[in-house]
């Protein structure tokens, strides 16, 4: 049967360069994971050589990471109105000149304008790049294409650390934005021969900018709270505005995507039950992570005196047990049920992040780490079985980008608690501030487990 439709039907004939395809995306998606944490380990030497103050080190990574998440819904509303190709190709483009303007910045203004265009980008390109696979491929081949692209989430994670400490030990922490350039250009030269064209789209249907600027906005001032009160004060009149007017503007939103014609989001999926766990637990775990790294290579390097490329190297363990957690999780989440599993990573997590908060050193820093690591890792896993694992079909792509979504956002709030928590350290002055930070991350890891315990389903694969 399956013979006769392809004789029928030729245009439906699988296309033979997909798997090539998928490795140009794929490494095109590595890039965009790299750039969350490449930047770690030389946050120290930035703001060294750019004289950066520890509130603008903070949005070199929440910059990105924000408008990366903040827009990638309405990326993803763009790629189907005006063709993934389009999408990809422009997004290349984009991310390789704002890497461009990162590299050659002489100034904080400079460096986080191509750290914010480099988000921009990401958001246009990744989930551009994730139609063509869902497209291009069908069946069993669909499903191994997507676990490739899955995996390359928490290994760029992992790798970026590591990279970041080889080229800032190397050439200077420049090269970890120049290096972008070549690689993007090349993707884009090779994609834009190998990428079948697209008809043009009948129907175009308004983005719903308005939107994306609604839930930017909102999370920007939220961030911008956290950091300020770092050096402020948690409890002024000042920073109760700033959240008071980050709350206005997530409601903002909320009444804006149930009146848009073409939403960004469908806001009833975050009423449901696993959906809403899903994207809890991406969040707690995405801001646990980006905390360690934010507040290990700080310590590592300006407090124990480590150069980048050790501390680079000291992070290894720590993405080996990431990875390491991820892959038990999904061995055994069928058996166990995401609610033991989530309790269980987040508690973890939390014994782990208690080592250095406890005792003061490098070795109980990278062992706790190390530990905590394992937590999250799993974290990833329950997380998207759980949000994913009971939507329609017709449903998964959006759910797949809400929880994408809160990926990004919990990356920009993991490095403004940590930044704010941990100020008095970041600025060089004794290390009660990383204890401080890890402090706070097992609190709210311990927080985050009753959370989960009390609304986790804990449904089990037969």
């Amino acid at each position: 049967m399956s013979e006769s439709m392809t004789a029928t039907t030729p245009t439906r004939s699988p296309d033979p360069r997909r798997w090539r395809i998928l490795g140009l995306v794929g490494v095109a998606q590595l890039m965009l994971i790299l750039d969350v944490t490449v930047v770690a380990i030389a946050l120290p030497h930035m703001g060294a050589d750019l004289d950066l103050r520890r509130e603008t080190l903070t949005w070199v990574v929440s910059g990105y990471t924000l408008a990366f998440g903040g827009l990638l819904l309405l990326g993803g509303r763009a790629a189907d109105l005006f063709g993934a190709r389009r999408l990809v190709l422009a997004g290349l483009l984009l991310f390789a000149a704002a890497s461009l303007t990162a590299g050659l910045a002489t100034s904080g203004p400079m460096l986080l304008s191509g750290r914010v265009a480099q988000g921009m980008a990401a958001a246009m390109l990744s989930p551009a790049a994730l139609s063509l696979i869902v497209t291009i491929f069908d069946g069993d081949e669909r499903n191994r294409a997507l676990g490739i692209w899955s995996a390359l989430g928490g290994s760029g994670a992992a790798l970026g650390v590591l990279l970041g400490g080889v080229l800032t030990a190397g050439p200077g922490w420049t090269w970890i934005f120049f290096i972008n350039v070549p690689v993007g250009l090349v993707l884009l030269f090779a994609l834009r021969s190998y990428l079948p064209a697209q008809p043009a789209v009948a129907t175009r249907a308004a983005l719903d900018v308005p939107g994306a600027a609604l839930v930017t906005a909102a999370t920007a001032t939220l961030i911008y709270a956290l950091i300020r009160a770092g050096d402020h004060g948690w409890f002024t009149w000042t920073t109760a505005a700033l959240l008071a007017t980050s709350a206005v503007l997530y409601a903002g939103f909320m009444a804006r995507q149930r009146l848009a014609a073409n939403p960004l989001m469908n806001v009833r999926l975050l009423t449901r039950r696993p959906v809403a766990t899903g994207t809890l637990l991406i969040l707690v775990a995405t801001a646990l992570m980006i905390m360690m790294f934010f507040l290990g290579t700080f310590a590592l390097q300006e407090h124990y005196g480590y150069g980048a490329l050790t501390a680079g190297l000291l992070f290894l363990p720590i993405a080996l047990s990431t990875m390491l957690g991820a892959n038990a999780a999904g061995r055994v989440i069928g058996r166990t049920g995401p609610r033991t599993l989530a309790v269980a990573g987040l508690l973890v997590a939390a014994a782990g992040l208690a080592i250095p908060a406890i005792w003061d050193g490098a070795a109980p820093m990278v062992v706790g780490m190390t530990v905590a690591a394992a937590g999250t890792g799993s974290l990833f896993v329950v997380a998207s079985a759980t949000a994913l694992g009971q939507v329609a079909a017709h449903e998964a792509g959006l759910a797949s980008g809400i929880v994408s979504t809160f990926h990004e956002f919990g990356a920009s709030l993991g490095a403004a608690v940590a930044s704010s928590v941990a100020a008095v350290s970041l600025a060089g002055t004794g290390t009660d501030g990383f204890a401080r930070g890890f402090t706070t991350g097992a609190v709210v890891a311990v927080v985050a487990a009753a959370a989960a315990l009390a609304i986790t389903p804990n449904s089990r694969s037969r």
